[in-house]
């Protein structure tokens, strides 16, 4: 096929956005794409491997659970996959004990030794809050009022510090609000509908979506902005501010890494336990055996994981988000809003925190509106419809 055609475009990044991006616009519209992506595989961070050793399938770049009230997306994704059922369910390695996360009437009755029923612990627990806090205006404050001093500093204020770098008071109220605060007896640490695992990996996952003949795939092929020349449109999906070459600044990242070891047997009983002591410098570990109740393995494989400022050879993460990442983000919109012929989707190019199934609802949506501009031949939207 003739590259410049209306038909080919260039799709920069082998995740999930770009994956569902190609299939929709193959699929819905005839589309055919070129889809490159700088590393040795597809999938990105979600990237899954069969480890040599103990045959476990390990989460390569860290742990992902898929976990959605949208039922379209869980769809979709079945549609490629055969989900192994999987709750995630999370515990807290405190100097009091090993307590259930998120914090639940068992974490509650637990922590404080009492019997309480849900009406006596919503009570208790309300009894607790820091009532002076009107409008919590950072994430100490939102935890103080609706937790108490006890739980905040047991649970959250060791593992946020060490997780951003940064004391809580310096983070926005918003990252509390996702961690939910049960009065039964619920450990589930999702609340979505849908919840599961690919059994066989999400590589695999994604290379079923990106298996069309419509769609190539190139490994190992950075990005140059001169490619876009031989493309009638380009969806990039990587760093917006490296595609600008940080002219404006670096957007501030959280990146992790992990000391992996080999053992035999079961190293801890469960796949994600989290360490909220500042006496220890990791976060959390991670036992991936776990994550594939289905399967059986002799041998396991752990993850110890530890959080850091992500610096130029960094992989990123997790956006900060602070006030000078939003001005910095403001002005990459604004450059970018001035060209023609180039989309900016997924959670790198828009610099939010999403999850999968926001990143796939996300392509999904967007796919049906960039057919349906390039249809009537106006200009798409340079970024999916969200919030700045």
């Amino acid at each position: 096929m003739t590259r410049n055609s209306s038909s080919h475009v260039l799709i920069v990044g082998a995740g999930f956005s770009g994956a569902v991006l190609a299939r929709e616009l193959a699929e819905k519209a005839g589309i055919s794409s070129l889809v490159i992506d700088q590393r040795d595989h597809i999938g990105g961070n979600c990237h899954t491997a069969r480890d040599h050793e103990t045959g476990v399938m390990e989460h390569v770049y860290g742990p992902h659970i898929f976990n959605t009230s949208n039922k379209e997306v869980w769809d979709y994704v079945q549609r490629f996959c055969t989900m192994g059922p999987y709750i995630n369910r999370v515990k807290a390695n405190i100097d009091r004990g090993v307590f259930s996360m998120p914090i639940n009437l068992h974490t509650i009755n637990q922590f404080f030794g009492k019997r309480l029923n849900p009406s006596e612990a919503r009570a208790f627990v309300g009894s607790l809050g820091d009532q002076t806090i009107k409008e919590p205006a950072n994430f100490e404050e939102q935890a103080l009022k609706f937790l108490g001093r006890d739980l905040y500093e047991a649970f959250f204020y060791g593992y946020t510090k060490k997780q951003w770098g940064c004391e809580p008071r310096e983070l926005p109220a918003a990252i509390l609000k996702r961690l939910p605060v049960r009065f039964n007896y619920d450990d589930n640490y999702y609340s979505s509908k849908y919840q599961g695992i690919p059994q066989e990996g999400y590589t695999a996952l994604i290379e079923s979506i990106f298996d069309h003949p419509m769609i190539e795939v190139k490994l190992n092929t950075p990005f140059e902005r001169t490619m876009q020349s031989e493309f009638s449109h380009t969806f990039f999906t990587g760093p917006i501010d490296e595609y600008f070459g940080f002219s404006e600044g670096r957007l501030g990242y959280r990146t992790v890494f992990w000391e992996k070891k080999t053992t035999e047997g079961d190293f801890q009983g469960n796949a994600v336990i989290n360490y909220p002591s500042m006496d220890v410098s990791h976060t959390r570990i991670h036992e991936h055996k776990h994550f594939a109740p289905w399967e059986e393995h002799e041998k396991t494989i752990v993850f110890t994981e530890f959080s850091k400022e992500t610096g130029a050879e960094d992989i990123p993460y997790y956006p900060k988000r602070l006030d000078r990442d939003k001005g910095l983000l403001l002005r990459y919109r604004a450059l970018a809003e001035e060209l023609n012929g180039i989309s900016f989707l997924g959670r790198l190019a828009t610099y939010r925190y999403m999850d999968m199934h926001h990143v796939i609802g996300e392509a999904l949506e967007y796919s049906k509106a960039w057919i349906q501009c390039n249809q009537a031949e106006t200009k798409p939207p340079v970024f999916p419809n969200q919030e700045s």
